[in-house]
């Protein structure tokens, strides 16, 4: 009984596993074997989203499955837009999150700056006097 329990069973252990915090999302790229030992790829895509009716967070996923007899045009294929998406870019280099992040950081430090004394004579005029009831 075991064996035939045993040879039923699903096999859809993890051979490979990696993943890619971007952001409010992972990515897991998995490598899993069927019971016929056949690889196959899942991508999963996670997202922790908030739940306003229990007031609890939870993990939104969205799998894709891609098989070994796809491997080679799936790569060819996301090549392919990744090479569009620089041309439409102006052959923009693609940066990494963390340049991205940084460069986001400077800018928002930049937005934030104190204006100087000297930029308040080029402040636009608002038609009202500042007057201190001390002067009256």
């Amino acid at each position: 009984m075991d064996n035939e329990h045993e040879g039923s069973k699903r096999r859809t252990d993890d051979i490979f596993s990696k993943s890619l915090r971007a952001g409010n999302r992972t990515y897991f790229f998995d490598v899993k074997a069927t019971k016929s030992e056949d690889l196959y790829l899942t991508i999963t895509e996670s997202k922790r989203r908030f739940n306003n009716d229990n007031g609890k967070f939870f993990y939104e996923k969205h799998k894709l499955f891609l098989y070994p007899e796809d491997f080679a045009s799936f790569q060819e294929n996301l090549q392919d837009t990744l090479d569009k998406i620089s041309e439409l870019n102006g052959g923009k280099e693609i940066i990494t999150r963390a340049e991205m992040d940084e460069q986001r950081n400077k800018n928002e430090a930049e937005k934030v700056k104190l204006p100087s004394e000297s930029s308040e004579a080029s402040k636009p005029s608002t038609g009202f006097s500042d007057v201190s009831f001390e002067d009256l």
